[in-house]
Protein backbone atom coordinates (compact mmCIF):
# COMPACT_ATOMS: atom_id res chain seq x y z
CA UNK A 1 0.00 0.00 0.00
CA UNK A 2 1.42 3.39 -0.94
CA UNK A 3 1.93 6.27 1.45
CA UNK A 4 -0.22 9.39 0.94
CA UNK A 5 1.64 11.96 -1.14
CA UNK A 6 4.14 9.45 -2.50
CA UNK A 7 4.76 9.14 -6.23
CA UNK A 8 3.39 5.99 -7.81
CA UNK A 9 5.75 4.58 -10.46
CA UNK A 10 4.49 4.64 -13.99
CA UNK A 11 4.59 1.19 -15.53
CA UNK A 12 4.84 0.22 -19.19
CA UNK A 13 1.07 -0.10 -19.54
CA UNK A 14 0.53 3.51 -18.38
CA UNK A 15 3.21 4.78 -20.76
CA UNK A 16 1.50 2.91 -23.61
CA UNK A 17 -1.89 4.39 -22.68
CA UNK A 18 -0.44 7.90 -22.65
CA UNK A 19 1.10 7.31 -26.05
CA UNK A 20 -2.25 6.13 -27.47
CA UNK A 21 -4.06 9.18 -26.07
CA UNK A 22 -1.39 11.52 -27.46
CA UNK A 23 -1.54 9.94 -30.91
CA UNK A 24 -5.33 10.04 -30.87
CA UNK A 25 -5.27 13.73 -30.01
CA UNK A 26 -2.78 14.43 -32.76
CA UNK A 27 -4.92 12.43 -35.18
CA UNK A 28 -8.04 14.37 -34.23
CA UNK A 29 -6.31 17.70 -34.81
CA UNK A 30 -4.88 16.47 -38.09
CA UNK A 31 -8.31 15.29 -39.20
CA UNK A 32 -9.86 18.64 -38.32
CA UNK A 33 -7.12 20.51 -40.17
CA UNK A 34 -7.45 18.22 -43.17
CA UNK A 35 -11.24 18.57 -43.19
CA UNK A 36 -10.94 22.33 -42.89
CA UNK A 37 -8.51 22.31 -45.80
CA UNK A 38 -10.92 20.25 -47.89
CA UNK A 39 -13.79 22.63 -47.12
CA UNK A 40 -11.72 25.69 -47.95
CA UNK A 41 -10.59 24.08 -51.16
CA UNK A 42 -14.15 23.18 -52.12
CA UNK A 43 -15.33 26.71 -51.31
CA UNK A 44 -12.65 28.14 -53.59
CA UNK A 45 -13.56 25.66 -56.31
CA UNK A 46 -17.27 26.53 -56.02
CA UNK A 47 -16.46 30.23 -56.35
CA UNK A 48 -14.46 29.53 -59.50
CA UNK A 49 -17.21 27.32 -60.92
CA UNK A 50 -20.12 29.67 -60.19
CA UNK A 51 -19.67 32.74 -62.42
CA UNK A 52 -19.81 36.23 -60.97
CA UNK A 53 -22.85 38.34 -61.78
CA UNK A 54 -22.38 39.80 -65.25
CA UNK A 55 -25.37 42.10 -65.54
CA UNK A 56 -28.26 43.18 -63.32
CA UNK A 57 -31.57 41.33 -63.72
CA UNK A 58 -34.33 42.97 -65.74
CA UNK A 59 -36.19 45.81 -64.04
CA UNK A 60 -39.74 44.84 -63.20
CA UNK A 61 -41.04 48.01 -61.55
CA UNK A 62 -44.35 49.32 -62.85
CA UNK A 63 -48.10 48.87 -62.78
CA UNK A 64 -49.53 45.42 -63.52
CA UNK A 65 -53.17 44.92 -64.45
CA UNK A 66 -53.71 48.57 -65.31
CA UNK A 67 -56.94 47.58 -67.11
CA UNK A 68 -58.60 46.75 -63.79
CA UNK A 69 -60.55 49.47 -61.98
CA UNK A 70 -59.89 50.88 -58.55
CA UNK A 71 -56.78 52.06 -56.70
CA UNK A 72 -53.57 50.12 -57.18
CA UNK A 73 -52.25 47.79 -54.50
CA UNK A 74 -48.62 48.63 -53.72
CA UNK A 75 -46.22 45.70 -53.54
CA UNK A 76 -42.49 45.76 -52.77
CA UNK A 77 -39.89 43.04 -53.29
CA UNK A 78 -36.86 43.00 -51.00
CA UNK A 79 -33.88 40.73 -50.59
CA UNK A 80 -31.11 39.24 -52.70
CA UNK A 81 -30.60 37.93 -56.24
CA UNK A 82 -33.40 35.38 -55.89
CA UNK A 83 -35.83 38.23 -55.16
CA UNK A 84 -34.39 40.36 -57.95
CA UNK A 85 -34.68 37.53 -60.48
CA UNK A 86 -31.03 37.16 -61.44
CA UNK A 87 -30.62 34.50 -64.11
CA UNK A 88 -33.52 35.47 -66.39
CA UNK A 89 -33.51 37.92 -69.27
CA UNK A 90 -37.10 39.10 -69.58
CA UNK A 91 -39.08 41.29 -67.21
CA UNK A 92 -42.08 38.95 -67.15
CA UNK A 93 -39.89 36.08 -65.91
CA UNK A 94 -38.78 37.82 -62.70
CA UNK A 95 -40.42 36.80 -59.40
CA UNK A 96 -41.71 40.34 -58.89
CA UNK A 97 -43.47 40.42 -62.25
CA UNK A 98 -44.92 36.93 -61.79
CA UNK A 99 -46.29 37.76 -58.34
CA UNK A 100 -47.60 41.21 -59.28
CA UNK A 101 -49.40 39.81 -62.31
CA UNK A 102 -50.81 36.93 -60.26
CA UNK A 103 -52.07 39.28 -57.54
CA UNK A 104 -53.64 41.59 -60.10
CA UNK A 105 -55.51 38.79 -61.84
CA UNK A 106 -56.72 37.21 -58.61
CA UNK A 107 -57.76 40.48 -56.96
CA UNK A 108 -59.02 42.14 -60.17
CA UNK A 109 -57.22 45.35 -59.37
CA UNK A 110 -53.98 47.06 -60.44
CA UNK A 111 -50.75 46.27 -58.60
CA UNK A 112 -47.93 48.78 -58.46
CA UNK A 113 -44.60 47.00 -58.01
CA UNK A 114 -41.35 48.41 -56.64
CA UNK A 115 -38.30 46.15 -56.49
CA UNK A 116 -35.53 47.02 -54.05
CA UNK A 117 -33.83 43.61 -53.97
CA UNK A 118 -30.11 43.69 -54.81
CA UNK A 119 -27.91 40.93 -56.21
CA UNK A 120 -25.48 39.76 -53.52
CA UNK A 121 -27.40 41.27 -50.61
CA UNK A 122 -27.17 39.75 -47.14
CA UNK A 123 -29.74 40.28 -44.39
CA UNK A 124 -27.93 43.39 -43.13
CA UNK A 125 -28.88 45.13 -46.40
CA UNK A 126 -32.58 44.85 -45.60
CA UNK A 127 -32.46 47.93 -43.39
CA UNK A 128 -31.71 50.23 -46.35
CA UNK A 129 -34.14 48.41 -48.63
CA UNK A 130 -36.94 48.76 -46.08
CA UNK A 131 -36.25 52.47 -45.64
CA UNK A 132 -36.60 52.97 -49.40
CA UNK A 133 -39.69 50.76 -49.60
CA UNK A 134 -41.56 52.57 -46.81
CA UNK A 135 -41.49 55.79 -48.83
CA UNK A 136 -44.03 54.13 -51.16
CA UNK A 137 -46.42 53.06 -48.35
CA UNK A 138 -46.57 49.40 -49.41
CA UNK A 139 -49.57 47.16 -48.79
CA UNK A 140 -47.55 43.96 -49.00
CA UNK A 141 -43.86 43.08 -49.03
CA UNK A 142 -42.17 39.92 -50.25
CA UNK A 143 -38.71 39.19 -48.82
CA UNK A 144 -36.36 36.51 -50.15
CA UNK A 145 -33.09 36.44 -48.20
CA UNK A 146 -30.59 34.10 -46.58
CA UNK A 147 -28.54 32.39 -49.26
CA UNK A 148 -25.74 34.96 -49.17
CA UNK A 149 -25.72 34.87 -45.38
CA UNK A 150 -24.83 31.18 -45.67
CA UNK A 151 -22.09 31.70 -48.25
CA UNK A 152 -20.68 34.63 -46.26
CA UNK A 153 -21.03 32.71 -42.95
CA UNK A 154 -23.01 35.51 -41.31
CA UNK A 155 -23.80 34.42 -37.73
CA UNK A 156 -27.32 33.00 -37.77
CA UNK A 157 -28.52 35.12 -34.86
CA UNK A 158 -27.28 38.29 -36.53
CA UNK A 159 -28.90 37.47 -39.88
CA UNK A 160 -32.21 36.73 -38.17
CA UNK A 161 -32.03 39.94 -36.14
CA UNK A 162 -31.75 42.04 -39.30
CA UNK A 163 -34.70 40.18 -40.82
CA UNK A 164 -36.84 40.69 -37.71
CA UNK A 165 -36.06 44.41 -37.71
CA UNK A 166 -37.23 44.59 -41.33
CA UNK A 167 -40.47 42.72 -40.60
CA UNK A 168 -41.23 44.88 -37.55
CA UNK A 169 -40.65 48.11 -39.50
CA UNK A 170 -42.95 46.99 -42.31
CA UNK A 171 -45.66 45.67 -39.98
CA UNK A 172 -45.58 48.87 -37.93
CA UNK A 173 -46.36 50.73 -41.16
CA UNK A 174 -49.39 48.51 -41.80
CA UNK A 175 -47.71 46.40 -44.47
CA UNK A 176 -48.30 42.64 -44.73
CA UNK A 177 -45.06 40.65 -44.98
CA UNK A 178 -44.40 37.29 -46.65
CA UNK A 179 -40.90 35.83 -46.35
CA UNK A 180 -39.54 33.06 -48.54
CA UNK A 181 -37.05 31.45 -46.16
CA UNK A 182 -33.47 30.50 -46.95
CA UNK A 183 -33.14 28.09 -49.89
CA UNK A 184 -31.21 24.84 -49.50
CA UNK A 185 -27.76 25.56 -50.89
CA UNK A 186 -27.00 21.87 -50.56
CA UNK A 187 -28.98 21.40 -53.77
CA UNK A 188 -26.49 23.47 -55.79
CA UNK A 189 -24.49 21.22 -58.14
CA UNK A 190 -21.16 23.13 -58.10
CA UNK A 191 -20.98 22.62 -54.30
CA UNK A 192 -19.52 19.17 -53.59
CA UNK A 193 -19.59 16.99 -50.43
CA UNK A 194 -18.69 17.47 -47.62
CA UNK A 195 -19.28 21.21 -48.13
CA UNK A 196 -22.66 20.40 -49.69
CA UNK A 197 -23.74 18.58 -46.51
CA UNK A 198 -22.74 21.51 -44.35
CA UNK A 199 -24.50 23.97 -46.67
CA UNK A 200 -27.64 21.81 -46.45
CA UNK A 201 -27.52 21.82 -42.64
CA UNK A 202 -26.77 25.54 -42.34
CA UNK A 203 -29.54 26.40 -44.80
CA UNK A 204 -32.16 24.44 -42.87
CA UNK A 205 -31.06 25.88 -39.55
CA UNK A 206 -31.31 29.43 -40.86
CA UNK A 207 -34.69 28.74 -42.52
CA UNK A 208 -36.12 27.39 -39.25
CA UNK A 209 -34.79 30.36 -37.27
CA UNK A 210 -36.21 32.77 -39.86
CA UNK A 211 -39.62 31.11 -39.61
CA UNK A 212 -39.84 31.43 -35.84
CA UNK A 213 -38.69 35.05 -35.86
CA UNK A 214 -40.91 36.20 -38.75
CA UNK A 215 -44.10 34.62 -37.42
CA UNK A 216 -43.40 36.02 -33.95
CA UNK A 217 -43.05 39.45 -35.60
CA UNK A 218 -46.43 39.13 -37.33
CA UNK A 219 -45.35 37.96 -40.77
CA UNK A 220 -45.98 34.86 -42.87
CA UNK A 221 -43.36 32.43 -44.17
CA UNK A 222 -43.09 29.99 -47.05
CA UNK A 223 -40.26 27.46 -46.99
CA UNK A 224 -38.38 27.43 -50.28
CA UNK A 225 -35.77 24.96 -49.03
CA UNK A 226 -35.15 22.30 -51.67
CA UNK A 227 -38.31 23.38 -53.50
CA UNK A 228 -36.46 22.93 -56.77
CA UNK A 229 -34.21 20.11 -55.59
CA UNK A 230 -35.98 17.03 -57.04
CA UNK A 231 -36.79 18.81 -60.28
CA UNK A 232 -33.31 20.30 -60.53
CA UNK A 233 -31.86 16.82 -60.03
CA UNK A 234 -34.09 15.48 -62.79
CA UNK A 235 -33.40 18.25 -65.32
CA UNK A 236 -30.66 20.60 -64.08
CA UNK A 237 -30.09 22.16 -67.51
CA UNK A 238 -33.73 23.20 -67.62
CA UNK A 239 -34.35 24.28 -64.03
CA UNK A 240 -31.05 26.08 -63.39
CA UNK A 241 -30.03 29.30 -65.10
CA UNK A 242 -26.88 29.42 -67.19
CA UNK A 243 -24.67 29.86 -64.09
CA UNK A 244 -25.94 26.56 -62.52
CA UNK A 245 -26.58 28.47 -59.29
CA UNK A 246 -29.70 30.61 -59.76
CA UNK A 247 -33.10 29.30 -60.90
CA UNK A 248 -34.19 29.52 -64.51
CA UNK A 249 -37.46 31.15 -65.59
CA UNK A 250 -39.29 27.89 -64.79
CA UNK A 251 -37.58 27.71 -61.41
CA UNK A 252 -38.75 31.21 -60.51
CA UNK A 253 -42.26 30.33 -61.69
CA UNK A 254 -42.33 27.46 -59.19
CA UNK A 255 -41.19 29.73 -56.39
CA UNK A 256 -43.87 32.27 -57.32
CA UNK A 257 -46.48 29.49 -57.35
CA UNK A 258 -45.52 28.66 -53.77
CA UNK A 259 -45.58 32.27 -52.57
CA UNK A 260 -48.73 33.63 -54.22
CA UNK A 261 -51.36 31.72 -52.18
CA UNK A 262 -49.73 32.92 -48.95
CA UNK A 263 -49.69 36.50 -50.22
CA UNK A 264 -53.40 36.26 -50.97
CA UNK A 265 -54.06 34.87 -47.50
CA UNK A 266 -52.01 37.65 -45.90
CA UNK A 267 -54.14 40.18 -47.75
CA UNK A 268 -57.34 38.47 -46.63
CA UNK A 269 -58.11 37.23 -50.13
CA UNK A 270 -57.14 33.58 -49.77
CA UNK A 271 -59.42 30.65 -50.42
CA UNK A 272 -61.75 29.45 -47.69
CA UNK A 273 -60.24 26.99 -45.22
CA UNK A 274 -60.57 23.43 -46.48
CA UNK A 275 -62.92 21.15 -44.55
CA UNK A 276 -60.23 18.45 -44.43
CA UNK A 277 -56.53 19.03 -44.02
CA UNK A 278 -53.89 17.58 -46.28
CA UNK A 279 -51.31 15.25 -44.79
CA UNK A 280 -48.80 17.13 -42.66
CA UNK A 281 -51.00 20.19 -42.22
CA UNK A 282 -52.42 21.45 -38.96
CA UNK A 283 -51.58 23.40 -35.84
CA UNK A 284 -48.19 23.05 -34.15
CA UNK A 285 -46.11 24.97 -31.69
CA UNK A 286 -44.12 27.52 -33.66
CA UNK A 287 -40.70 25.90 -33.05
CA UNK A 288 -42.07 22.52 -34.19
CA UNK A 289 -43.75 24.11 -37.21
CA UNK A 290 -40.50 25.86 -38.17
CA UNK A 291 -38.51 22.63 -38.08
CA UNK A 292 -41.14 20.79 -40.11
CA UNK A 293 -41.38 23.59 -42.69
CA UNK A 294 -37.60 23.61 -43.13
CA UNK A 295 -37.80 19.91 -44.07
CA UNK A 296 -40.71 20.30 -46.52
CA UNK A 297 -40.52 22.91 -49.25
CA UNK A 298 -43.67 24.81 -50.11
CA UNK A 299 -44.94 24.84 -46.52
CA UNK A 300 -46.66 27.99 -45.29
CA UNK A 301 -46.36 28.94 -41.61
CA UNK A 302 -48.49 31.63 -39.98
CA UNK A 303 -49.56 32.52 -36.48
CA UNK A 304 -52.89 31.19 -35.22
CA UNK A 305 -54.92 30.75 -32.06
CA UNK A 306 -56.08 27.70 -30.13
CA UNK A 307 -59.14 28.25 -27.92
CA UNK A 308 -58.63 31.99 -28.17
CA UNK A 309 -54.98 31.84 -27.08
CA UNK A 310 -51.92 32.78 -29.13
CA UNK A 311 -49.58 30.61 -27.07
CA UNK A 312 -49.45 27.17 -25.56
CA UNK A 313 -47.03 25.32 -23.27
CA UNK A 314 -44.38 25.10 -26.02
CA UNK A 315 -44.72 28.69 -27.30
CA UNK A 316 -46.70 30.45 -29.99
CA UNK A 317 -49.23 28.44 -31.97
CA UNK A 318 -48.65 28.18 -35.71
CA UNK A 319 -50.66 26.89 -38.66
CA UNK A 320 -48.97 24.74 -41.35
CA UNK A 321 -50.36 24.52 -44.87
CA UNK A 322 -48.87 22.69 -47.84
CA UNK A 323 -49.49 23.15 -51.53
CA UNK A 324 -50.65 20.04 -53.38
CA UNK A 325 -48.31 20.54 -56.32
CA UNK A 326 -45.25 20.13 -54.08
CA UNK A 327 -46.08 16.55 -53.17
CA UNK A 328 -43.59 13.68 -53.08
CA UNK A 329 -42.50 12.55 -56.50
CA UNK A 330 -43.77 15.65 -58.26
CA UNK A 331 -41.08 15.54 -60.93
CA UNK A 332 -42.14 16.67 -64.39
CA UNK A 333 -41.62 14.53 -67.44
CA UNK A 334 -39.16 15.75 -70.00
CA UNK A 335 -40.72 18.42 -72.17
CA UNK A 336 -43.54 19.19 -69.73
CA UNK A 337 -43.86 22.48 -67.87
CA UNK A 338 -43.93 22.67 -64.07
CA UNK A 339 -47.32 23.21 -62.45
CA UNK A 340 -47.54 26.98 -62.21
CA UNK A 341 -51.32 27.23 -62.33
CA UNK A 342 -51.21 29.35 -59.18
CA UNK A 343 -49.60 32.13 -61.19
CA UNK A 344 -51.95 31.37 -64.08
CA UNK A 345 -49.41 30.22 -66.64
CA UNK A 346 -47.33 33.39 -66.48
CA UNK A 347 -43.94 31.67 -66.66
Amino acid sequence: MGVAGSVVPVGPRWRHARRVVRLAAIGTVATAVATGGVLLGQARQARRTIPMAEAPPPRCDGVYGAKFPGPALTMVVLGDSSAAGYGVHRRRETPGALLATGLSRRLHRPVRLHRFAVVGAISAALRHQVDAALEHRPDIAVILIGGNDITNRTPRGLAVRYLVEAVHSLRDAGCEVVVGTCPDLGAIRPIQPPLRWLAHRWSRQLAAAQTVAVVEAGGWTVSLGDLLGPRFAAEPARMFAWDRFHPSAEGYAMAAAALLPTMLSALGAGQERRATQARGEGVRSLPEAAQEAARHAGTEVSGTQVRGRDRGPAGRWAQLRRRAFFGVGAVPQRGSAPDTSTVEGLA
